[in-house]
């Protein structure tokens, strides 16, 4: 008998849910037992729109549905052939269990093991690698993750905090849409004693957990290069300044700028933290008549965008213009030139994110106590900055 573990995705039938992770299953050797009886019955195929049960297998084998679920579960109290004869035909017609619906039935002997993560969106490398380092984390220790995403919505972020509830998850690590502004429903999750953590975008409503990186002195330094490599009007795209991140990182532009005797221009502050906005309204930037001779972007996404236009323009980079990201995601290395960047690390945000959580779940970290954690951030100098 060969147990294998799962560490790819599975649907979830609630559409609110997209992936769980770490699913455990049995493959066994195949019998000849109740091959008669599988013949009288019509087969389930993978036609079927909706997902076999154990009732299926059951009414497929002739047996009870107790004696399909003690045999999945490798149970002794039934005979060795009939439980690999009924696991085999459930591995052959693609059953996988029903992970939340095991939780709920044995939530009153055995806590919940599903974490809930909420994710704004999954196209950047940032939340991505975040995800992966959540995952490895609570694997490590024996804990499965449900992962949501947000799309960026308030409206989609409440639903899902409300269906993460109602499925009893045993605790939620979230970072907030970029439209967020109240702040009730994660309000209702710690008062119905759902352990919160939040990383990147944190809520600044709630005391609650948190982990980020060290978006103002990541920023100082960036910026700071850009004025010791000569660097005199540097532009600063930046999120909406509702989210906390955004505000630390427009206050390590404008504190370096002071810090190097050089005074802040309102006119070269734009929100812009996405590639199509940023080759939308960096053209007529670059054609005025004071234009600016580098660029900070609050992500690489938006630093790509300002390289693309101003190459297209017939501009230098970096003798003319200089461009500083902020993720040190894989396509900072595939531009020409190669992006300078700060380096958010964000499996290690992920890992501890986790760490806390299951901590609080865990009785090792206390309730009332919000525990913060700062990820510290490096400079990582490449091609679209000059060299001191």
């Amino acid at each position: 008998m060969l147990k294998i573990c799962i560490n790819k995705c599975n649907r979830l039938r609630n559409p609110i849910f997209r992936y769980i992770f770490a699913v455990d299953y049995i493959v066994c050797n195949p019998v000849d037992d109740f091959n008669h009886h599988q013949k009288e019955k019509t087969k389930f195929t993978m036609d079927d729109k909706r997902q076999m049960t154990m009732k299926d297998i059951a009414r497929e084998l002739g047996v009870s549905v107790a004696t399909v679920s003690r045999a999945l579960n490798d149970s002794h109290s039934i005979s060795r052939e009939r439980r690999q004869a009924i696991q085999q035909y459930a591995r052959e017609h693609n059953y996988f269990p029903n992970v939340i619906a095991e939780q709920l039935r044995h939530s009153r002997r055995n806590p919940s093991r599903a974490i809930g993560v909420i994710v704004p969106e999954l196209v950047h490398y940032y939340f991505s690698s975040i995800l992966d380092g959540i995952e490895s984390e609570a694997s490590a220790r024996g804990y499965q993750i449900i992962v949501a995403k947000s799309n960026e919505s308030y409206e989609r972020e409440v639903q899902i905090c409300e269906a993460m509830l109602k499925n009893k998850v045993c605790g939620i690590i979230v970072s907030q849409a970029k439209d967020t502004e109240q702040y009730d429903h994660f309000e209702h999750l710690e008062a119905a004693g759902v352990p919160l953590v939040f990383y990147d975008r944190i809520c600044p409503a709630l005391n609650a957990s948190r982990v980020v990186v060290d978006d103002y002195m990541g920023t100082m330094n960036a910026v700071s290069h850009l004025i010791e490599t000569g660097c005199k009007r540097i532009a600063f795209y930046g999120a909406p300044m509702n989210m906390m991140i955004a505000k630390n990182r427009f206050n390590g532009y404008r504190d370096a700028l002071y810090k190097h005797g050089l005074e802040l221009d309102e006119g070269l502050v734009r929100i812009c933290d996405n590639r199509a906005d940023a080759e939308r309204i960096t053209p007529a930037m670059m054609r005025s008549n004071n234009r600016p001779d580098a660029f900070f972007a609050v992500n690489d996404e938006t630093a790509i965008g300002i390289l693309t236009v101003v190459k297209r323009l017939g501009f230098n980079v970096p003798d003319e213009v200089s461009i500083c990201g902020f993720t040190n995601g894989f396509r900072a290395t595939v531009c020409d030139p190669m992006l300078t960047t700060v380096e958010q690390r964000g499996s290690q945000v992920g890992k501890e994110a986790a760490d806390i959580l299951i901590g609080l779940v865990e009785g090792t970290l206390p309730r009332g106590h919000a525990e913060k954690r700062i990820v510290k951030t490096r400079l990582v100098v490449r091609g679209t900055t000059r060299h001191t």
